[in-house]
């Protein structure tokens, strides 16, 4: 029978959650190539691919990084592309009356 949760030491509860997370990855990896050649059946069955659908791509999780175009001059380890949300310094520094060409790279 099993060992109990409650006698268990840290060591060996910490090792059983990993234990845990690797099956439950394991699994989720399965299901998700199942998935898959499920829905790739179903395509070719109408005459298509998937990537008639996708485009051809991987889905990614972020898109490509874009190259910094703006650094901010107190602390040059923070740039910005000049895409998406401006960050704080930027904001901060524009509000007092800077221009943006000031921070290019």
């Amino acid at each position: 029978m099993a060992k109990s949760l409650e006698k268990m030491s840290l060591e060996e509860l910490q090792a059983h959650q990993r234990d845990v997370e690797a099956t439950i990855k394991g699994y989720e990896k399965k299901r998700r190539s199942e998935c898959l050649a499920e829905l790739k059946a179903v395509a070719k069955k109408h005459g298509f691919t998937l990537d008639d659908f996708t485009g051809g791509k991987p889905a990614s999780k972020s898109g490509p990084k874009g190259v910094a175009k703006y650094a901010n001059p107190a602390d040059t380890s923070q740039t910005w592309t000049g895409r998406g949300r401006q960050p704080n310094w930027i904001k901060s520094a524009l509000a007092a009356g800077k221009s943006l060409e000031e921070f290019a790279i």
